[in-house]
């Protein structure tokens, strides 16, 4: 295939992959969103595999069948609740990707490499496997911790901050040994040690910070693509690999700034932070049953419904649809409050939502609806904690200190649809349910919300 018609097909596919990402801000036109990026990849695989560096069709054809069908197999099984684990897991593939070409160019260099060049292809393998390796380990670590497999609290090691440091600058110095031609064995040295930073990285970073981690990484995995695509002199790979390195390095620092946390903290793995000992909580957990919440709900004119990570656990996007339509058919004014990092991945609740067919003009964001809260009547919060976690403003000593949050305790009431009276995946206890307008509607969401459907007038 010629390189004209190569490029003009890769410039159709940014094009394509722009406009993906630009829909990505409108719950509308999300769904087109996906399917220009579908297209956009699509035809990046075809001309890629039509350039004419590329031979062994068969193996390449038989990789595409098995990913294609690994793929398909994950996509039909994994619920709305592992979704956050399944992101981590294939940032993960991306850094792994990332060092096995980087890799493979050190042990088959391109010909006729000399000079300047030689040495910009060196570094360019450097970077790469710098990049993939910690976001490969990082992904991994991360996907535990949100799975449940490794415990989401910190591990904070002695010195860890120096540690990560004496990494980098030996990473640093096997990348000049490598680029001195001293040998393969620095750059297999390099990819090891960052490996382990990649993974400490994460590990030291708290469950409350994870929506920023996925995030971080998906970042790191289109800067390590970047690198790739360099290397490899790929410009499609170049474009996307920025794209998805840049956009994730915004979304993180939005979210830093919604969760009030220092950017750079977060990616070091928890740098600074609070100490001392958390406030004191007075009062007690009330609990009310299905046919306390109804009658409030009868009698309250505005009702704002807050979802969380549990909501998505127990998969009562459906109920609370159901139960957002006969609200509203009864004339009560009915929203939605979302927090920037409900859930455990950017965007979780506004997609089940969506899944749910929630009307998109009642979902609101934290900073449209937490002025409306003191004239709401009735606050449901279903399946979060942190978000609505008044230790976030009044005790310094908190470890979400400075967070904003939705303040639905101003509300005339509360009602909490909880598991039990455990603490949140921060593990930080909430004085939100000791208040005394706070009443807690224990159960599995998804019962909890039929049962109260029944309970209706």
């Amino acid at each position: 295939m010629e390189n004209g018609f190569i490029t003009a097909i890769y410039v159709t596919a940014a094009v394509l992959f722009i406009l993906s990402l630009g829909g990505m801000s409108n719950q509308e036109s999300a769904k087109r969103s996906v399917w220009y990026g579908i297209v956009g990849m699509g035809l990046a695989v075809f001309a890629t595999l039509f350039s004419a560096s590329v031979g062994n069709y068969w193996i390449i054809i038989l990789m595409i069948l098995i990913g294609a069908g690994a793929g398909t197999y994950v996509a039909r099984r994994v619920g709305m609740t592992e979704m956050p684990q399944l992101v981590a897991a294939l940032h993960s593939f991306v850094g792994l990707a990332a060092v096995f070409i980087g890799l493979n160019s050190a042990i088959n260099p391109p010909e006729g490499l000399v000079g300047a060049e030689l040495t910009i292809h060196e570094w360019e393998i450097i970077l790469g496997v710098f990049i993939g390796a910690i976001t490969f380990t990082g992904s991994i670590v991360a996907y535990g911790k949100l799975a449940g497999s490794i415990d989401g609290k910190p591990l904070l090691l002695p010195a860890r901050h120096m540690l990560n440091l004496a990494g980098i600058i030996l990473c640093l110095i096997l990348g000049f040994m490598y680029a001195s031609h001293m040998g393969i064995w620095t750059l297999i040295i390099l990819t090891l040690i960052a490996f382990a930073i990649g993974a400490h990285l994460v590990m030291a970073i708290g469950g409350a910070d994870m929506p920023v981690v996925v995030s971080m990484l998906n970042s790191y995995s289109g800067w390590a693509a970047a690198a790739t695509g360099f290397l490899l002199g790929n410009d499609l790979l170049i474009v996307t690999g920025a794209l998805v390195g840049s956009s994730g390095a915004i979304l993180s620092y939005i979210m830093c700034r919604a969760m009030n946390r220092n950017f750079v903290s977060v990616i070091l793995g928890g740098w600074g932070g609070t100490s001392g000992p958390a406030m004191e909580i007075d009062g007690e957990m009330i609990a009310t049953e299905a046919d306390g919440v109804a009658a409030a709900l009868d009698a309250a004119e505005s009702v704002v419904i807050v979802p969380g990570y549990g909501m998505a656990v127990a998969q009562a996007q459906s109920s609370i649809s159901e139960l957002t339509r006969r609200l509203r058919a009864a004339g009560k004014n009915v929203r939605f409050a979302i927090h920037p990092v409900a859930g455990r991945l950017p965007g979780h609740m506004n997609v089940l939502l969506a899944e749910a067919k929630v009307p998109y003009d009642i979902v609101l964001e934290m900073d449209e609806i937490n002025g409306d809260l003191p004239e709401t009547d009735v606050v449901m919060v279903v399946g979060s904690n942190d978000i609505v976690n008044p230790a976030a403003q009044d005790d310094p000593n908190s470890p979400i200190a400075g967070m904003p949050v939705l303040e639905v305790w101003k509300a005339k009431q509360v009602f909490v649809s909880k598991r039990g009276q455990g603490t949140g995946y921060s593990g930080v206890e909430n004085p939100l349910f000791f208040k005394e307008n706070t009443r807690m509607f224990y159960g599995d969401a998804k019962a909890s919300v039929d049962t109260l459907l029944q309970k209706l007038s």
